[in-house]
C-alpha cells in the first residue's frame, strides 16, 4: 500500500507551507522527502533542481533544508546549549571562529541567547524546541521543515515556537514547511496543503480553506472555532466580508456587518 499517490506540489522560496491532514494522512512522510530522508518510489522530489534520489546532491539537499522533530529531546545532544548548536556547523568542519558566529547568531535568532550556557535538559519544553531550530539554523538552511514542532508542548511552549517559527519566515525569509495538527497554527501559513488518505486534496489560502467546513469535517479535521462561528453566522444570513481567521478578524467582521 502506498503511503502517498499522486502528490504535485512546489512550495516558493520564502513561503510559509503548512501541511495538515489526520493522523495516517501522509504528512510525515510527506515532510521526510523534503530533504532526503525518505526518497519516492515513483515520481520524483527536487530541491533548487536537485534530484533527490542522486546521491552527488544528498548533502547539499541537507544543507539548504533543515528538519526539525516533533520531540526536541531527540535533537538535543550536548551537556549545554551552546555545545549543542555547535554540533552542527562542528560537523561541517568549519574554523572555530565561524562556529563561534553560527551560535551566537542562531541563538539570538530564537530568542535563547540568555540561555546559551545552561543544560538542555533543565529547559522547558518551548526552549528545548528553540534550541533544536538553533541548532538547524546554525547550519544555515535556506528553508526549515518542521514536523508537528508543537505537538508536545503546553500552551505557552506552543505559542513561544510558532511565534519563532513565524518571525524567521517573516523577517529573515527562511522558507518554512509546517507539519501541524493544530489549526490555528496552520491559519498563520501564506498556504495550507491538506493530506486525506495519502492524497492531496486541497492546496490553497488559510481564508479560504477554512470556510470549507463540511469538506474539513470530511477529511476529519478540526475547524478553527472562529471559522466555524463564522460559517455559521454566514449560514444564518450574517455578510461578514473579508476572512475570519482570528477573535479580531471576527469582532471587526461583526462590526461592519452590524454599521
Amino acid at each position: 500500500m502506498l503511503a502517498l499517490r499522486g502528490i504535485n506540489l512546489e512550495v516558493g522560496r520564502g513561503e510559509f507551507l503548512a501541511i495538515i491532514g489526520e493522523n495516517g494522512s501522509g504528512k510525515s512522510t510527506l515532510a521526510k522527502h523534503f530533504n532526503a530522508l525518505l526518497v519516492p518510489t515513483e515520481g520524483e522530489v527536487r530541491v533548487d533542481g536537485m534530484d533527490t534520489r542522486d546521491p552527488r546532491f544528498l548533502w547539499e539537499i541537507r544543507r539548504r533544508v533543515g528538519m526539525v522533530f516533533q520531540n526536541p529531546d531527540n535533537q538535543l545532544v550536548a551537556t549545554t546549549v551552546e555545545e549543542d548548536v555547535a554540533f552542527g556547523p562542528e560537523n561541517l568542519g568549519l574554523p572555530p571562529d565561524e562556529i563561534r558566529a553560527r551560535v551566537d547568531e542562531a541563538l539570538a535568532l530564537v530568542g535563547m541567547s540568555s540561555f546559551a550556557r545552561h543544560a538542555p535538559h533543565l529547559l522547558s519544553g518551548g526552549q528545548k524546541q528553540r534550541v533544536a531550530i538553533a541548532g538547524v539554523l546554525a547550519m544555515r538552511p535556506e528553508c526549515l521543515v518542521l514536523d508537528e514542532p508543537t505537538a508536545m508542548l503546553d500552551p505557552a511552549g506552543r505559542r513561544d515556537v510558532l511565534a519563532t517559527v513565524v518571525r524567521l519566515n517573516r523577517e529573515e525569509k527562511i522558507t518554512v514547511v509546517y507539519v501541524t495538527h493544530f489549526m490555528e497554527e496552520a491559519a498563520r501559513a501564506d498556504r495550507v496543503a491538506v493530506l486525506f488518505r495519502g492524497e492531496l486534496v486541497a492546496l490553497e489560502e488559510p481564508a479560504s480553506l477554512f470556510s470549507r467546513v463540511p469538506d474539513l469535517r470530511r477529511w476529519g479535521l478540526d475547524i478553527p472555532p472562529v471559522a466555524e462561528l463564522a460559517w455559521r453566522l454566514r449560514r444564518r444570513g450574517w455578510n461578514l466580508g473579508g476572512p475570519v481567521l482570528t477573535p479580531q478578524d471576527l469582532v471587526a467582521a461583526l462590526g461592519e456587518a452590524r454599521g
